[in-house]
């Protein structure tokens, strides 16, 4: 279940407030059971009459059980509401309509980007954190920037360029295993879909947040194999090779 999925199902699958829900964190991504103790919501109903009817926004604060970490989260989700009189005090007391809301997001953090280090290359953060950005708001644009973000990836680290990214994928074939090629064309595949208009613009095909995200998670593995850990890999060799030419000079005093 998605992170959204979770806080919704919460919010507008039952009326108490004391129950737990599972839920990751976006900063420090530990998974952990949400309860009262961490997480504060309200209701915030649309008072003023207009021409889509009742409606109200809930802000649902979290903040992470994690001690290392105790970052907040904030959603908000709006929905139908209906309006009861109570009994005693006679105030009205507004409630959500059905589970599902008509729109939830996260504010805080804007996006789960992960922080990659200054030596992978600035466009290719810049792309990926917009992705990330506007997954759940515009999935299909989110793909498309998945997609030009790993043709940077393969232009910058295997210096292919070609007049298209297929023909850029199909020169690299023999330089990775064949499940990541596979789904490295997968990423072009579905990047077209926004990227590309159908020749019936009648077939619209959608990318849901869902998919967006695992093709953004493929992006980020495909950094932390092809610059982070070829970084490690340099800075380790490196310090051995030091480690050598400090012990020599070590054996030849003067």
């Amino acid at each position: 279940m998605s992170e959204l999925a979770g806080i919704s199902k919460w919010v507008g699958g039952g009326r108490n407030v004391h129950e737990p829900f599972l839920w990751t964190c976006p900063v420090c991504e530990k998974g952990a059971t949400v309860t009262s103790a961490n997480r504060a919501h309200e209701l915030g109903p649309l008072a003023i009459d207009n021409a889509e009817g009742s409606r109200g926004a809930v802000s649902v604060f979290v903040v992470c059980p994690n001690p290392e970490c105790r970052r907040f989260s904030l959603y908000v989700l709006l929905y139908d509401i209906e309006a009861t009189t109570t009994m005693k005090s006679g105030k009205r007391v507004y409630e959500t309509v059905g589970v599902e809301p008509l729109g939830s997001w996260r504010l805080v953090p804007a996006s789960a980007a992960k922080a990659f280090p200054d030596y992978v290359p600035e466009q290719i953060r810049e792309d990926y954190t917009q992705a990330s950005l506007i997954q759940e708001i515009s999935p299909k644009a989110s793909a498309t920037l998945a997609r030009r973000c790993l043709q940077g990836m393969i232009r910058d680290f295997y210096g292919v360029s070609k007049p298209t990214l297929k023909l850029e994928i199909e020169a690299i074939q023999d330089r990775v295993d064949p499940l990541t090629w596979r789904a490295i064309d997968a990423v072009r595949s579905v990047g077209n879909i926004g990227a590309h208009m159908e020749k019936d613009i009648n077939v619209i095909v959608e990318v849901e947040p869902g998919e967006a995200a695992m093709l953004i998670g493929l992006v980020e593995r495909l950094i932390q194999d092809w610059y982070v850990v070829r970084h490690e890999k340099e800075e380790h060799l490196n310090e051995i090779i030091a480690l050598k030419d400090a012990k020599e000079r070590a054996r030849r005093p003067g």
